[in-house]
């Protein structure tokens, strides 16, 4: 089995069983002066994800979550869904919503993690717990799980410089990190200065507003024609949308060849793009274990038990210590990897990659 996938499937074992080994107790003790729900009722569960531009959050995130909280807690189980489509505000419209329905526990996605603040304190007075998903939210949260945001861009910083081998002394590289509103955002662009600070000139660097990627477009266009295109030897994207936008500019700035993009979230038009040879790479983040983990905790919490077996780790916010936390590793994604996902949980089909336009790409990289 390959190693990033048995790493997954550890994971994956690990929160599944962690309801069931979790000792009883008050769930004040988890974090919170949450109230306690008996182990046999049924549960109302809210979950907030943060936009729907990243194919992501409906495709996978969604339907992975209500699937492994059916599991845990029952079919009898509510799944209260919203989506903030980017803007924070409704996002904290739709917490207050959440409180006045009285659901058992909280899972935000947050679009910012600091304005979510107000509203995660306000859940917490009301006795219910929120749990941080893929973004660490500020504010008395319980629980938090999410993938080594370090790692994601230290991933993007050694592919890129791998593959830009002799080059990387030859020419100039543009950075476009994520939005500054987003904690995960600082971590993936440190991660990757970790890697390339001394080893590649940086001549234009940008913290893209709200991800788009018309921003990004915006923001790439400005670099070529600040830098010169002779210039730009290879683009540091933090994810897949952007990455997307800027490989728009750079081919109507008309490149004779592509300088390597690099991408994260393995969205379905990234993978296409690495099969054409349009983007590098992206890094695949595996959304089962990652969704396993935010609906164990979730339910741990909402039938008021500890979560000592099931978060082994902690992490610090700006306003809270020692926050109970599963953590998932990264890994990259190139053409020579797709093979071995296509058609597993969490990732795409072979007739979803392999549409008209892309058969002949698939073909070549073996995809039949």
């Amino acid at each position: 089995m390959n190693t990033h996938l048995r790493r997954a499937a550890v994971v994956v074992a690990a929160v599944s069983t962690a309801v069931g080994l979790a000792a009883c107790g008050k769930a004040k003790e988890a974090g919170g002066g949450h109230r306690t729900k008996d182990a046999k009722a049924a549960l109302t569960v809210g979950l907030l994800l943060p936009e729907n531009q990243t194919a992501r959050y409906e495709r996978f995130d969604k339907p992975l979550i209500e699937q492994k909280i059916r599991e845990l807690a029952g079919t009898d189980t509510t799944v209260l869904y919203e989506n903030a489509k980017q803007d924070a505000s409704l996002q904290q419209q739709q917490v207050d919503t959440m409180i006045t329905k009285r659901v058992d526990v909280l899972i935000v996605d947050a679009v910012d993690a600091k304005s979510i603040a107000s509203s995660v304190k306000k859940a917490d007075d009301k006795g219910i717990p929120v749990v941080a998903y893929d973004r660490l939210a500020e504010g008395p949260v319980s629980a938090y799980t999410s993938v080594d945001n370090e790692r994601v861009g230290r991933i993007q910083g050694e592919s890129l410089l791998k593959e830009l081998g002799d080059n990387a002394g030859k020419g100039e590289i543009v950075m476009m990190n994520g939005s500054v509103t987003d904690p995960n955002a600082k971590m993936y662009k440190d991660g990757a200065h970790s890697v390339l600070d001394g080893k590649v000139r940086i001549g234009k660097e940008y913290d893209t507003k709200e991800w788009k990627p018309e921003n990004a477009n915006e923001n790439m266009k400005g670099a070529i024609s600040s830098l010169g295109k002779d210039r730009i030897v290879g683009v540091y994207s933090a994810n897949d949308g952007m990455a997307g936008g800027i490989i728009t500019a750079l081919k109507s700035a008309g490149f004779d060849r592509l300088p390597p993009v690099t991408g994260q979230d393995a969205e379905l038009s990234a993978v296409q793009r690495i099969l054409a040879g349009e983007q590098f790479m992206s890094v695949y983040k595996p959304y089962r274990p990652e969704a396993d983990a935010v609906a164990t905790l979730a339910v741990t919490l909402a039938r008021g038990k500890k979560l000592d077996n099931v978060a082994r780790t902690t992490v610090d916010s700006g306003t809270r210590k020692k926050i109970p936390a599963v953590i998932v590793d990264p890994f990259a994604l190139t053409k020579a990897d797709i093979a071995q996902y296509v058609g597993k949980p969490g990732f795409f089909t072979l007739d979803e990659i392999c549409t008209a336009k892309y058969k002949a790409d698939c073909d070549k990289a073996g995809l039949k």
